[in-house]
């Protein structure tokens, strides 16, 4: 399948009525301009994004959020007085970084949780706010939920939750979006989103 992938979301026809996008269908779509809205109830024509779009937002996303991370770990560091061992470690001497992770070295676990925590804050409102990270405008793509609507909070918030489920199985959540006729990564279906063309 290619990287972008036309999906039909609307009613599935479940007891309970829940939205819920149907089968991959070969619908035109114009081919620039932002996703039209259907009612609820209505087929709306989606375009989806697959792997590699979004593995080079995400890319674009880390080079944002990294060096913030590095430079509040490092005002962290010199305020609390805690650091990584006075040792030369190389950026691929992995034997040495996995020794000090097994160790739980209190550096290394704070610039971990920044990181963790600068990512996910960074995630959230984006999502909330704008419907999508920096990365994600600059590969013009932008977040739905099934009726063709910017998420709400709630479910942004999900969907940022989902993430850490994603890196939790070792990234498969992620690789998932590449094998998945609708593009979406466990982080999507966990949250019932969708990556489209914006």
């Amino acid at each position: 399948m290619s990287d972008r992938e036309p999906v039909l979301l609307g009613l599935d026809g479940s007891v309970d009525g829940a939205f819920a996008p149907r089968s991959p269908v070969p619908a035109p779509m114009p081919p620039s301009g932002p996703v039209a809205q259907a009612p609820r109830g209505q087929a709306l024509t989606v375009y989806v994004h697959g792997f590699w779009r979004r593995a080079i937002a995400a890319a674009i996303d880390l080079a944002i959020v990294l060096p913030i991370a590095a430079l509040l770990g490092w005002i962290a560091s010199a305020i609390s007085g805690v650091g990584l061992p006075a040792m030369k470690i190389g950026l691929f001497d992995i034997d040495l970084w996995i020794d000090l992770v097994l160790a739980m070295d209190p550096g290394l676990v704070m610039a971990m949780a920044l990181t963790w925590a600068i990512g996910l804050t960074y995630l959230a409102v984006f999502h909330i706010a704008r419907g999508q990270t920096l990365g994600m405008r600059v590969m013009k793509m932008k977040i739905i939920d099934a009726y063709g609507e910017s998420p709400a909070p709630r479910r942004c918030l999900v969907r940022v939750l989902g993430y850490v489920v994603s890196v939790a199985t070792l990234g498969l959540g992620f690789l998932w979006i590449g094998f998945d006729s609708e593009k979406r990564g466990l982080h999507d279906w966990i949250a019932g989103t969708y990556v489209v063309r914006a």
